[in-house]
This record gives structure tokens, sequence and C-alpha cells, in this order.
């Protein structure tokens, strides 16, 4: 045992009984209760009908693949919505991860993986998305902005989201850049291109584009420092938050995202690429 508290329960969802057996095995030498399911609607069943403190869910499984598990969990209204997901995955495809991590998941471990680092993925997770008291729910958050933000929840259009992403920005000196005169107002600007960050909007000529949290909160980050060149470490503690133990390159397809909504729909040229170390949005 390694100090993990018996009642911390794990549902691991992996197709490959030898491989779940295994995962079973080191998970319950570490202190932990584990459960298992082989096929993707099994294993929604059980996440929705019981109380899990984290889901190991592999994509490639049968009956109903892990993205649809995911989506279908997150957005339920059961207890299993807010179960913290590590998505394990064969596929070393980045669009795959960016994929779970929007729909909610709070890492990912590609295969084959040394079991040390899932062990170590699992305990930075477990820290994070600790199990809360049932009286804890009501109109307040259960896990900080930070948190949230790492997780990839979309936060509520209201001054809560405005202040997750004033926590984030407040961290660090990172947003110094004053050549936006709204700033203070949380309304950057770039040429006809419009974000207001109380009401979680972007426009781009009375155009409204719709983004994702994250995408949200990059491009927010990269307005807020016109001129100033965002390394990939930068935005991704920005974006996905500091204990994010994942790879920059996850920031190169979220850059690729906003391209195809703003620059490659209305024609521009915002984001630029300085080769090496990062992105950058001049000021017009």
């Amino acid at each position: 045992m390694n100090g993990v508290e018996m009642e911390t329960h794990i549902l691991v969802v992996e197709d490959e009984e030898k491989l779940a057996r295994f995962l079973e095995l080191e998970l319950t030498h570490e202190g932990y209760i584990v459960s298992k399911a082989y096929d993707g609607r099994n294993a929604l069943n059980m996440a929705m009908e019981n109380e899990y403190d984290l889901i190991l869910l592999d994509i490639m499984i049968p009956e109903l693949n892990g993205l649809e598990v995911l989506r279908r969990l997150k957005n339920d209204k059961s207890a299993g919505a807010d179960t913290p997901v590590i998505l394990v995955t064969a596929r070393d495809a980045v669009m795959d991860k960016v994929s779970g991590l929007d729909g909610g998941a709070v890492d990912y471990i590609t295969k084959p993986f040394a079991i040390e680092e899932l062990l170590a993925r699992i305990r930075v997770a477990l820290k994070l998305y600790h199990k809360r008291d049932n009286n804890k729910i009501n109109d307040q958050y259960t896990m900080d902005d930070h948190d949230k933000i790492l997780a990839g929840i979309d936060m509520p259009v209201n001054d809560s989201a405005s202040k997750s992403s004033n926590s984030a920005r407040n961290n660090d000196n990172v947003f110094e850049n004053d050549n936006n005169e709204n700033k203070s107002e949380g309304v950057y600007t770039w040429g006809k291109l419009i974000l207001n960050e109380k009401k979680r909007t972007v426009k781009y000529d009375n155009h409204e584009i719709n983004l994702t949290n994250r995408e949200f909160l990059m491009l927010m980050t990269l307005l807020a420092n016109q001129d100033i060149v965002m390394t990939r470490d930068t935005l991704l503690e920005k974006v996905c938050g500091y204990d994010y133990i994942g790879e920059t390159n996850v920031v190169d397809v979220y850059i690729r995202f906003l391209r195809s909504k703003i620059d490659e729909v209305f024609d521009v040229k915002m984001i630029q690429t300085v080769r090496g170390v990062g992105y950058v949005i001049k000021t017009e």
C-alpha cells in the first residue's frame, strides 16, 4: 500500500482482458478499489449507476467507443458526469487527444505506457478532483476555476466564467501588454474581431464565432498579449493549467482550429507562427 485511501474507487474500461486484469492488479496493489468493464455500453451504465473517483477509459472499445462514452457521460445529469476521466488510446493521433480533452477528459495516455506513468497521472487527477461532499453541491463550484479549465469543463456564461479567466491571467505576469484600450473591461479587439470576456462571445464584423472553452482561452491569451510572442509552454499553462502533463503539440491543434474558424473564414492572417518558439497576434 502507498497511502491511498481504501474508498478510492476506479473504473477500468478496457476490452483486452489481459490488460484489464494487469491494470486491476497494479491498481489494487496501490490500494485502489477497482471495477472493470469490457465494452462501452456496459461502462456507461456502470458510470451512471455508481459513484467512482476516476474512470480509466480506453477509446477503442466495442459497443460504444470511448469518446462516445465520454460524450454521453458528460451530458448526463447523474453524478457520473463529474467523475474525472483519463483516456487510454493506442492511437497517437493528436486530434483524438484534443477531442477527448475538449469532451471533458482530464488527461490521456497512449499505449504502450509504463505503469509508473499511468499511476502518476492517476495521482494528479485524484489530487485535483478529489471526492466532493454531497453537501457541497449548490450554486457554487466544487472545484476551483483553475481546475475546471484543466478539466475542460465549459464555464457558465456569468460572472464566475469571467472570474475563471481572470484567475488564470493573474497567476503570473503574462498578461502585461497594455495595447488594448478595453482590456480592463474584458473586451479585446483586433481589426474587426471583438472578444468579450464577460459575455463569453467572439465576433468578427458582427458575425458570431463559436469557440470551445479552450479555443476561447487561447485566443484571449493571444489577444491580451498582442505583439508578444507566446511560447507553446506558456499557452499550454494558460489554457490547460499548470498541472497539465500532456504534450505541447496540443497547442498547435488548437491554433489550427482557431485559424479554420477565423483566418480561413474571413480571409485574414491573425495568428502568426514564430518558428521554434510559439505564436503571436500582431497589432494592426
